[in-house]
């Protein structure tokens, strides 16, 4: 969904743009079997609102279908107690699924935890896949709302977001952030190429769009995204 939102997005803007390519990975050296999709894009972007637009279409079809699968899959999860023997695997929870957690279950007694439903942790697998695909860094989705919105300044925000990557790293004692601001350093870079149009401004409704989806990064991202707890 996320990457046909790209294509159909691109398609509309008469890009020249492949069909999706899915990447299997398979487990257990990869937990859940597959690194997504990617699409090809072989023609620059028209402008910055075009750009913006085929950037934002992939996260904001994701949480099309990943909004209602936590819904229903919150609704066939349990609250159980924690095992105090053996390890088990623990999922991080954004701001969004604390919210809709609480929403369904009240506060959780001390030593109790929600074990999600294979449906609900599907949808978890979507909310940490878009928010790492919305850090504004470059040719990630973010990167692009983010040249869409700041133009040059999207450099410095990259190396920002950067920078604060590794601080999160720290902050949670996860390997899991330093992990991912090694892949954004090494593979993705801060350069991101200019539209054909650089000077036609973005658009006042697509500014708005492009600062809910930087709040929708912060809603989305877990502190510490998967931990091995338990002895």
């Amino acid at each position: 969904m996320h990457e046909f939102g790209h294509y159909f997005t691109a398609r509309y803007y008469r890009a020249s743009v492949s069909l999706p390519y899915f990447i299997p990975a398979p487990p257990p050296i990869f937990l859940f079997g597959t690194l997504g999709a990617i699409i090809r894009m072989r023609s620059p972007a028209r402008d910055r609102n075009s750009l913006f637009d085929i950037a934002a279409a992939g996260p904001l079809a994701g949480m099309v279908i990943a909004l209602p699968a936590i819904l229903l899959g919150l609704g066939w999860s349990v609250v159980e107690k924690i095992p105090q023997t053996g390890e088990f695997m623990r999922f991080g929870d954004p701001l969004l699924l604390r919210l809709l957690v609480y929403l369904k279950f009240g506060t959780i007694p001390a030593g109790m935890d929600v074990f999600l439903h294979p449906v609900a942790l599907a949808a978890w697998v979507g909310f940490f896949v878009t928010a790492l695909n919305l850090f504004p860094v470059g040719q990630l989705d973010g990167g692009r709302i983010s040249y869409a919105l700041f133009g040059p300044w999207h450099r410095t925000v990259g190396i920002v977001t950067f920078v604060s990557l590794l601080a999160l790293g720290a902050i949670t004692n996860s390997a899991n952030w330093f992990v991912w601001a090694a892949l954004l350093f090494f593979l993705i870079g801060f350069h991101h190429s200019p539209p054909l149009d650089d000077v036609t401004p973005l658009s006042p409704a697509r500014r708005l769009l492009g600062v809910a989806c930087l709040i929708l990064l912060v809603l989305l991202i877990p502190p510490v995204p998967i931990d091995i707890s338990g002895s």
